[in-house]
């Protein structure tokens, strides 16, 4: 019946599924910092810890028809809530668009969960596990199903994104004496390996690092200066490199 379905009627399903996630992987990034489950307890306001209603949950157009405040406290809702229902709506769409049907269901999967690790490592600094590996098992099925590149160059792709920044990470505690990178990163990697193959992975990482630069450049723009010593969340900019290879 899916594959049925027009064309043009994939970014609509798809970004309208990428909001709801987005909303969802809104409420991972504030609770599992914390400690907190995402699957259990209702959401509330964090002003005054009202029990929000189904009306309020509405990905996006709740946040716009309130104004980004709480209907009964005024509080501040924050801005990242919605955001991030963007950027989940949003992947849905492209997904939509660049690949109809069946593979760009799983570009949108793995774009979601992307997005998650994305969003967390901005926040946090962390690269769950959980989350990490449930994007490896969503790229080998896709493998498995025939969707996008062949198994054996995602299998090439999982060992050698791992490998690499494995190898740059302890290259660089040993010379430097110091943690250089999270040791969530060559997992992240690995596991975009085995969604993109190996061919990808280059592609990759010049965007991240391309990305990476932008955002210092920017930093100093705005009189902010940068240091060897200061942290910037790696998993963010390859999540977003990944996808945007993928799309492109």
């Amino acid at each position: 019946m899916m594959l049925a379905l027009p064309s043009a009627f994939w970014p609509i399903l798809l970004g309208t599924l990428g909001a709801v996630f987005g909303s969802f992987i809104a409420t991972i990034v504030i609770r599992w910092p914390a400690g907190r489950s995402a699957l259990v307890g209702r959401s509330m306001c964090d002003g005054c810890g009202r029990t929000l209603t189904a009306m309020e949950l509405i990905p996006i157009v709740s946040f716009v028809l309130l104004q980004g405040r709480c209907r009964m406290c005024g509080g501040r809702i924050a801005p990242g809530h919605a955001v991030t229902e963007l950027l989940g709506a949003g992947i849905g769409v492209v997904a939509g668009l660049v690949a109809p049907g069946w593979e760009g269901v799983a570009g949108a999967a793995c774009g979601w969960l992307l997005l998650a690790l994305g969003a967390v490592d901005h926040v946090a600094f962390w690269l769950p596990d959980a989350l990490t590996g449930t994007l490896a098992v969503v790229a080998l099925a896709g493998g498995l199903a025939g969707l996008g590149a062949d198994l054996k160059a995602r299998l090439i792709g999982g060992v050698a994104g791992f490998g690499v920044l494995w190898l740059a990470a302890e290259g660089y505690r040993r010379v430097r004496g110091r943690i250089g990178l999270g040791g969530g990163d060559p997992k992240l990697f690995g596991a975009i390996g085995l969604w993109l193959g190996w061919r990808a992975l280059p592609q990759v990482l010049l965007i991240a690092s391309l990305a990476g630069l932008a955002v210092v450049l920017a930093l100093a723009l705005l009189g902010r200066r940068t240091t060897a010593t200061d942290r910037l969340p790696l998993g963010t900019l390859l999540a977003g490199a990944a996808f945007l290879s993928w799309a492109v």
